[in-house]
C-alpha cells in the first residue's frame, strides 16, 4: 500500500460579506480567507486494483460513512478519474467541529490533492470541480494561501505575492466556547433577516482599498453573520468587545461560528487567553496559529 500524509489547515474568514440568496438556493458572497498553521493530519493509503473505502477518525463524534465529506472526496476522485483502488483514510482530528473553521471541508481537500499526488494526476480544473460538489468552502483548500472567494464560494481570486505578503507569517489565536454553530442554522437565520446582508459594491470597495494599500486589514474585518449569532449567542460579541476594549485587538467571529480569532502582537496573546478563560471557562477551546502561505 502506498501512503502519503496531508496537513489539512483550519481557515479563518478575515471578511465575509454574505450579499444576498440567489435563485439556486445558495448565497453570494465576498470572502477573504486565510489558511492557517493550525489544522488536522490526514492519513491516505492506496492499493492498486482494490475497491472500497475506509475512513477512520481520532474524534468518535465524526461520521466515517459516505456522510462524511472525505469519504464523498475519495469516492468521487476514483469514479471522476477511473481508478480502481481500495483506499485507507485516517483523520487526526484537531480542528474543533461546528466551529466556523473549514474542518470538514479542508479534510475534504486534503484527500482530493493528496490522491492526486499518489496517483500522479495533476489536473487543477477537475480537482475543483470535484470540491465545489463537495461543498463552496472546498476549492479554497486547494490552494492553501490567503485568496478572495466570490459567487457561493466556488470563484476563486488569487492575491498578488505582494498582497500575500501583508498577511503571511501574522500571529492569530484561535478561540471557541464549549457549543457550536450550525452553518445551515446561521444561513436560515439570516435569511429572515435581510437587514443583515452586506452590500456586494461597498464589500468590493473596501477590498479594493485594502489591497491597495489604503486601508488596514483590521478595519476591514467584518462578518455578515455577526448579527443573528450575536442575538442568539450574546457571550460572543460580549467576549469580542471586552478583547477588543482591553487589548486593542482586531477579532472576529470565523465564517458562522462558533469560532472566534483575534489578530495580535505576539505580546497580547497571554492578556488574551485570560480574558477567554475568564469569560468562558479555562476549558474553552484556544489555540495560536499564524496565516499561512504554502
Amino acid at each position: 500500500m502506498t501512503e502519503i500524509e496531508v496537513f489539512s489547515p483550519a481557515k479563518i474568514n478575515l471578511t465575509l460579506a454574505i450579499t444576498g440568496k440567489r435563485e439556486d438556493g445558495f448565497h453570494s458572497l465576498t470572502s477573504l480567507v486565510a489558511p492557517l498553521s493550525f489544522g488536522d493530519q490526514v492519513s491516505i493509503g492506496v492499493r492498486r486494483g482494490g475497491s472500497g473505502i475506509v475512513l477512520t477518525t481520532s474524534n468518535a463524534a465524526l461520521p466515517v460513512d459516505e456522510s462524511n465529506i472525505a469519504w464523498q472526496a475519495a469516492d468521487r476522485f476514483l469514479k471522476r478519474f477511473g481508478v480502481e483502488a481500495s483506499v485507507k483514510i485516517r483523520i487526526e482530528k484537531r480542528i474543533p467541529i461546528g466551529a466556523g473553521l473549514g474542518g470538514g471541508s479542508s479534510n475534504g481537500s486534503s484527500v482530493l490533492s493528496g490522491l492526486a499526488k499518489l496517483f500522479d494526476i495533476d489536473n487543477l480544473k477537475v480537482l475543483t470541480s470535484i470540491a465545489e460538489e463537495l461543498g463552496s468552502d472546498c476549492p479554497l483548500f486547494l490552494r492553501p494561501e490567503p485568496l478572495v472567494m466570490r459567487g457561493r464560494g466556488e470563484l476563486i481570486e488569487r492575491l498578488s505575492s505582494d498582497v500575500i505578503r501583508t498577511l503571511a507569517g501574522r500571529s492569530v489565536v484561535l478561540f471557541k466556547p464549549g457549543f457550536g454553530i450550525s452553518t445551515a442554522w446561521a444561513y436560515g437565520a439570516l435569511a429572515v433577516a435581510p437587514q443583515d446582508y452586506a452590500s456586494a459594491s461597498e464589500a468590493e470597495a473596501k477590498l479594493e482599498e485594502w489591497k491597495r494599500g489604503e486601508r488596514s486589514l483590521e478595519t476591514l474585518l467584518m462578518n455578515s453573520f455577526d448579527g443573528a449569532v450575536g442575538r442568539k449567542y450574546p457571550s460572543i460579541p460580549l467576549l469580542l468587545e471586552s478583547i477588543r476594549t482591553e487589548t486593542g485587538a482586531a477579532c472576529l467571529t470565523s465564517g458562522s461560528g462558533s469560532s472566534c480569532f483575534a489578530i495580535c502582537e505576539d505580546s497580547e496573546i497571554d492578556r488574551i487567553r485570560s480574558i477567554v478563560a475568564e469569560k468562558w471557562g479555562k476549558t474553552a477551546f484556544f489555540e495560536l496559529a499564524r496565516i499561512l502561505d504554502i
